[in-house]
């Protein structure tokens, strides 16, 4: 089977991250994610977003890299601005806010609210083997009063990536959630 020189250059890529890995810490650069613009969605009924949830690996400020054997490592040098699930949680309640829909909105816990939004955090990696990042987030809208959800819908993108460089990687990322974001801000304001 062929080598693509963009997944040889990204195996390569990986092969000296995992291999400087015990060669000292290295200054980390951090990456922030942009929340969108969105138009066209009306009020929605009071609503909090709930801290996302993601397994350990995601659970932190370090970007994933899944290699072809599957396994992860981390991308070298590169960090979120914060743990992934409150960046992603900030980014998305600044999304609702941009779409008009602040005050019906609260980021965790604040003011009365009849649904909550609950993520899943399942994929938000580089995925050597495709020479692309990848985003899966599953969202679920919780009634307050019944504990019960009332919809639920799965969010997946993907966008190609030519090297395995901490700038276009984190850009590919920004770039695959900024077409996932509109989509759950769409999904939540349904309920109104």
């Amino acid at each position: 089977m062929a080598v693509h020189p963009p997944r040889a250059r990204a195996i390569a890529a990986l092969a000296l991250a995992i291999g400087a890995a015990g060669c000292g810490a290295p200054a980390l650069t951090s990456y922030d994610l942009s929340p969108v613009e969105v138009r066209g969605v009306r009020a929605t009924a009071p609503l909090r977003i709930a801290e996302p949830i993601a397994l350990i690996d995601l659970d932190s400020d370090r970007i994933l890299v899944r290699a072809p054997d599957r396994t992860l490592a981390v991308l070298p040098g590169a960090r979120w601005a914060e743990r992934l699930p409150l960046l992603l949680r900030a980014r998305l309640y600044e999304s609702f806010e941009n779409a008009g829909l602040a005050k019906s909105v609260a980021s965790d816990g604040g003011g009365a609210t009849t649904y909550e939004l609950d993520l899943d955090i399942r994929s938000f990696e580089l995925v050597v083997a495709e020479d692309a990042v990848q985003i899966d987030i599953a969202a679920k809208v919780v009634a307050l009063a019944s504990g019960r959800a009332v919809a639920a819908e799965i969010f997946t993108d993907s966008e190609p990536v030519a090297t395995s460089g901490a700038g276009e990687v984190t850009a590919a990322l920004d770039r695959s959630l900024s077409r996932v974001l509109p989509r759950i801000v769409a999904f939540a304001a349904r309920l109104g």
